[in-house]
């Protein structure tokens, strides 16, 4: 499920920029620069819509973007967060019993390495 969120970018002296989200308060990041500061802004709400969903608590609806208004070293932008279901899912998969038997000498975690295949194929990081 992915949120949106506005987020207000505040440039600093040093060229760092302070990121705050008007509907969730505390929610404050840094960026050392206007990339870096997008990357954190995204890494943040993420993070804020995970500790709510843990906490049970209820996410806030977004503002509308039109309505805030920033003041002259400022700017507003969008923010999305992609929120993955990470719970383990059991699945039967079928292997070759020789291979099976070195995946368990070698101390290899077959779950892991299907995780790991499975991101490469999709492009996934």
């Amino acid at each position: 499920m992915d949120y949106i969120y506005p987020a207000i970018f505040e440039h600093n002296n040093d060229g760092s920029y302070t990121i705050t989200f008007p509907d969730l308060p505390g929610c404050i990041s840094e960026g050392k620069s206007l990339s870096n500061a997008m990357d954190m802004a995204q890494k943040a709400l993420t993070q804020w819509i995970e500790y709510l969903f843990d906490e049970k608590e209820p996410i806030p609806e977004p503002s509308d973007i039109k309505k805030i208004i920033p003041a002259n070293n400022q700017f507003v932008n969008l923010v999305q967060a992609q929120m993955r279901d990470n719970r383990a899912v059991r699945r039967t998969v079928s292997i070759p019993g020789w291979l099976d038997a070195k995946a368990t000498e070698a101390g290899l975690s077959l779950s892991k390495i299907l995780q790991d295949a499975l991101k490469e194929r999709l492009g996934i990081q």
